[in-house]
């Protein structure tokens, strides 16, 4: 069973796939364009205030707990290191080529394998490999909007940075801060530098609902949204048992669910009084992300530490300054934008991003791993979600399986019928806010599922229905690597 096999990425996806393919046998290279690991928690992007989105036991590679001093919501640098010593103790960091970005990926045109382009410290070099495995993420390409006069503005002395490049807070002291977007990476940005800038000012196009850590001041979010239960109040492709239930003549209990959550969030947060209602239903969040609170933000916006333009996007840049689309002209020498990210494979040959993703850019793949007719190419990590590490733990497994022959894929046809189905229903139920297809919030655990039976791994009958009433652990999930490694060795 040998086989060389590139990795693109050394975060969450890239260092739990190239462990489970170096214990089967593979012989794993990685390639990190940074020069360090971590993916999104990399300390060469990590902007301020920095943390999980989940507690410490949801977000743990199912057979590796961080450590029993880390706080419930552990930090960047906290999950660096935390990434850090997964890759030691698995003996995956003499494997990963740091600072050594993958500039081109040639298919060899037998379909035997691929050429890589990889630049690094010396120049570039190239290398061959029989796999090439994308982990490099969906959140790697830094997207900015073209704001007209950016050039001046910069010339004048002016900056405009993305989150993942701003990871000095000092850069904004004394200084006027435009902080645009309103997603978690924006609002922890001007949680953080507010005490330190001259002003700091949000502007944002669209409101979205905002989760606090403990809902009430009591309640654990991860009660309510981290389990079956939670994920089952979203309406998934195909509705079955208590689910089907949720969505047809139990509807009136889930609306009253979601209805009790949304009211207490808004007095908790006194949304109104302070004009941040975002008018919409609580079950939008299911058509981006859950985006919790950063501990403070709303007190600073209500006692104008933290300006707000709603409704409004930054029309022109000029020195010093920014013009608004309402009309206003506010102070601006540093400009933040968390504005996303772009889903582009640029390192692929032109000819196979047209069979990677459609016309639209979105992302062709099986099981969100699997491109059709390009051989010995697959990927891992685009399917973000609430469980990331635990999405890419499963897909590494499953990858395992794919590649040892013990698991076997349908026919193109079926495969290319299954894209297509969930593509138009990702396009119906997010208004097309799907990040070309590789956003599947909320259906972590749904999608785990999926790739779970396809292995014929699927959790135990009573963990299943102990993950309707409590939080999904990361844990729950350490017997599928192993119940795979015995039926390798049998």
């Amino acid at each position: 069973m040998a086989g060389n096999i590139a990795i693109i990425g050394a975060g969450i996806a890239g260092l739990c796939t190239a462990r489970m393919l170096r214990d089967m046998g593979y012989d794993v290279s990685i390639f990190e364009k940074e020069p360090d690991l971590g993916g999104v928690w990399s300390s060469s992007r990590r902007y301020p205030g920095l943390t999980t989105q989940n507690p410490r036991e949801t977000y743990a590679f199912s057979d590796w707990p961080m450590p029993e001093d880390y706080p419930e919501w552990p930090s960047g640098a906290q999950m660096q290191a935390y990434l850090q010593s997964y890759a030691d103790h698995f003996g995956i960091t003499p494997h990963i080529r740091f600072s050594s970005p993958v500039r081109q990926a040639e298919p060899l045109p037998d379909g035997s394998g691929w050429t890589l382009t990889v630049a690094g410290p010396d120049g570039a070099e190239s290398r061959r490999c029989d796999w090439l495995i994308a982990c490099n993420g969906i959140f790697s390409i830094p997207a900015l909007p073209p704001f007209p006069g950016a050039e001046r503005f910069a010339t004048a002395g002016g900056r405009l940075l993305h989150t993942s490049q701003f990871t000095w807070p000092e850069d904004a002291r004394g200084r006027h801060v435009l902080v645009v977007g309103y997603g978690k990476s924006s609002c922890d940005v001007a949680n953080a530098i507010a005490g330190i800038s001259a002003s700091t000012t949000m502007v944002v196009r669209h409101l979205i609902w905002k989760i606090p850590k403990r809902i009430g001041n009591v309640l654990n979010f991860k009660h309510l949204f981290l389990n079956r239960m939670g994920e089952g109040l979203f309406p998934w492709m195909e509705l079955k048992g208590f689910e089907a239930f949720l969505h047809g003549p139990g509807r009136f209990l889930r609306n009253a669910m979601l209805a009790s959550v949304q009211a207490v969030i808004a007095r908790q947060l006194d949304l109104k009084a302070v004009g941040l209602d975002p008018g919409t239903p609580l079950e939008t969040i299911a058509r981006s992300t859950v985006s919790l609170v950063s501990d403070g933000f709303y007190e600073k916006v209500a006692s104008g530490q933290i300006g707000f333009e709603r409704d409004a996007e930054i029309a022109e840049l000029m020195p010093g300054m920014a013009r608004l689309s309402n009309g206003k002209v506010v102070p601006a020498d540093l400009v933040i934008c968390g504005t996303g990210w772009h889903q582009r494979v640029d390192f692929l040959p032109e000819a196979v991003r047209a069979r990677v993703t459609d016309a639209q850019g979105n992302f062709r793949l099986y099981r969100s791993m699997v491109p059709l007719g390009v051989p010995r190419l697959l990927f891992n990590g685009y399917n973000s979600s609430f469980f990331c590490q635990l999405n890419a733990e499963i897909g590494a497994i499953w990858l395992a399986a794919l590649l040892t022959g013990r698991l076997r894929l349908p026919a193109e046809a079926a495969m290319a019928a299954e894209i297509d189905r969930r593509l138009a229903w990702m396009d119906e139920r997010t208004g097309g806010k799907h990040c070309k297809g590789t956003n599947i919030v909320p259906f972590s655990i749904h999608h785990i599922d999926e790739l779970l039976r396809d292995m014929g791994l699927a959790l135990p009958r009573r963990t299943r229905i102990a993950q309707w009433l409590r939080t999904v652990r990361a844990s729950d999930f350490a017997c599928v690597w192993r119940r795979f490694r015995q039926r390798a060795a049998g």
